[in-house]
């Protein structure tokens, strides 16, 4: 699917090596015991391929897809749950996070170390 995706070649190229350089460590990661996993933030207006560019990626991996549902998720307990459940060699998506979580300010004496 990367064939037929129109964005600029370069950075297609970057994406597709990282994706495959991520695949190449699974076993490096399990050595120094981190997660093997990976992520991707992708943004802009409607229309700029995220969707497309999404879909690409889980076929060029030959991993499931789980677009996550929202409207359920009241904790980080239920994200938790529902990641669990989730197959391994699999791509989760979250589509408009922005629209669907409170940001605090940083600058509040809450969020301050102490």
């Amino acid at each position: 699917m990367f064939e037929t995706l129109a964005m600029d070649l370069e950075l297609k190229k970057m994406l597709i090596d990282d994706l495959d350089r991520f695949m190449r460590r699974k076993e490096y990661y399990k050595r120094v015991g981190e997660a093997w996993k990976r992520g991707y933030l992708l943004y802009g207006p409607p229309g700029t391929g995220k969707s497309s560019q999404v879909a690409a990626m889980p076929n060029h991996l030959k991993f499931d897809i789980y677009d996550l549902e929202r409207s359920g998720l009241r904790s980080n307990v239920d994200l938790r749950r529902l990641l669990v459940t989730t197959a391994n060699r699999s791509i989760s998506v979250v589509e408009d996070i922005d629209c669907t979580i409170t940001l605090q300010d940083r600058r509040s004496p809450s969020c301050e170390q102490k």
